[in-house]
């Protein structure tokens, strides 16, 4: 297996596209893991007050939870469009795909976190507002999504181009 070196297929191209699948898979992991806390940190607060609304008030956990595996799947496609022949362009379109969806789960990942965090520890006072909570939580959880469609058709654009020298 020799991988293909020219103008248009530099030997650094594929570091470019590695760095898109981590990008993806660590700012994914880095939003997950903030949100899941802080909405932990909410959770725990709550069921000191509310025991019984323990299993209720875990859905912003199970949510920031979620934003990881959107970096996983990213991740994964991005490492398998790499290859031996291998462009500039499809390396930068997988570093933008993955630098697309790694950012995106990590602001999702910051709302889930504040508002599961003052959601939980509200719906303990007043059950009224779990289905406000629910939403805001939706709307957040949705904008890593976008990321990651957007990321996805981004790190796609690379895929059809040859490292063939057209000589004119």
């Amino acid at each position: 297996m020799s991988i293909v070196v020219s103008e248009i297929c530099p030997a650094y191209s594929t570091f470019y596209g590695f760095l898109g699948a981590a990008c993806a898979l660590i700012f994914a992991n880095f939003g997950s893991c903030y949100g899941a806390a802080k909405a932990g940190v909410g959770v725990c607060v709550m069921g000191v007050l509310h025991p019984a609304l323990i299993v209720k008030s875990t859905i912003p956990t199970i949510m920031a939870g979620i934003l990881g595996i959107y970096g996983l799947i990213a991740a994964i496609i991005i490492e398998m469009g790499i290859g031996n022949q291998y462009t500039l362009y499809a390396s930068f379109a997988h570093l933008s795909g993955g630098l697309c969806v790694g950012f995106s789960a990590l602001a999702a990942g910051i709302c889930i976190g504040i508002v599961g965090d003052a959601g939980v520890r509200a719906n303990a006072r007043q059950p009224k507002l779990f289905v406000g909570m629910l939403l805001i939580l939706i709307f957040g959880e949705a904008l890593a999504l976008y990321g990651l469609i957007v990321g996805l058709i981004i790190a796609m654009k690379g895929q059809n181009q040859s490292c063939a020298v057209v000589n004119p």
